[in-house]
């Protein structure tokens, strides 16, 4: 018994140095983990940092030689003259831009969503050549589309107007590709179903399809709100008059060949990242949602 308890004590006497190293180690990875985590953090805020710093200086500030790390004294004034500029209208520019970014996150979402549905679920003559026509538009540069549609548009008297901007970017091929891979999985249990209960197919799809797809519709929905917001060449193109210009298009009235107003310029940035910001935390829940393809409820 006691040569026992003495093997048992020297084994783990033994092992003591070994667990004791493997500690150590998981906390050195742990935190250079944390470090890398940190740094990368730091990078990515860096630019915001630099679009408040610059929107609370003076031009002299900004174009100094001298790195200054925080104004002295906050140019508050910077936001205030932005809205009260009467070669600019900022307000206006925020508006169309609420307006442009809001209709294509709901419709760009509803019609992709409606047409994922019909190419996964619906059995129709010709689905796989119209499944391939869609995948063909996605290797065509938006450049060669660009003068047609700017044909159409103005022809259709969409110049200078917000449905000019907004109806050639409803329809995402690059959506509804994603929208046909996740019905592709849904379970077909749930429709099958919903059609013993006596629904169409667009009734399955709005009582039970719908509901169950709001995870990828909320990341769909805010990269189109992204991009519609940030969207410069099609909106100076349409938008020639100031009643329907978008907010990036107010901001490039700020960089001229002859001069850079850059503290209005950073006032301006901020002001306009601001309702990007807003709408990601907001809805950054349901972009990892959607981002792990699972919008089923239990």
């Amino acid at each position: 018994m006691s040569m026992r308890t003495t093997r048992d004590d020297q084994w783990g006497e033994l092992q003591t140095p070994t667990v004791g190293r493997s500690q150590a180690l998981r906390w050195i990875l742990l935190g250079l983990r944390y470090a890398l985590l940190l740094a990368l953090t730091m990078v990515f805020l860096f630019p915001f940092y630099l679009i408040i710093r610059n929107s609370l200086m003076t031009q002299p500030e900004i174009t100094s030689f001298e790195w200054i790390w925080w104004p002295e004294e906050m140019q508050w004034s910077n936001f205030t003259d932005l809205f009260e500029n009467s070669e600019i209208d900022m307000a206006t520019g925020l508006r169309n831009s609420a307006i442009i970014a809001v209709v294509n996150l709901i419709f760009q979402t509803l019609f992709a969503s409606m047409a994922g549905y019909a190419l996964a679920r619906i059995p129709f003559r010709g689905k796989g050549i119209f499944f391939a026509i869609i995948l063909l538009t996605l290797m065509v540069p938006a450049a060669v589309t660009f003068v047609p549609t700017y044909v159409v548009v103005a022809e259709l008297g969409g110049v200078n107007t917000l449905w000019g901007i907004v109806v050639p970017g409803l329809f995402s091929a690059f959506a509804t590709f994603l929208f046909r891979q996740f019905y592709l999985d849904f379970p077909s249990e749930i429709e099958e179903a919903a059609r013993l209960d006596g629904n169409s197919y667009f009734g399955v799809y709005w009582r039970m399809i719908l509901p169950n797809s709001l995870g990828i519709m909320a990341a769909l929905g805010v990269l189109s709100f992204i991009g519609s917001w940030n969207a410069f060449l099609w909106p100076v193109i349409i938008g020639q008059s100031r009643d329907s210009q978008t907010v990036q298009v107010v901001l490039s009235s700020f960089l001229t060949a002859q001069t850079i107003n850059l503290p209005a310029l950073f006032a301006g940035a901020a002001v306009g990242a601001a309702p990007l910001v807003i709408v990601f935390l907001i809805m950054q829940r349901y972009i990892v949602q959607g981002v792990r393809m699972s919008g089923i409820k239990g």
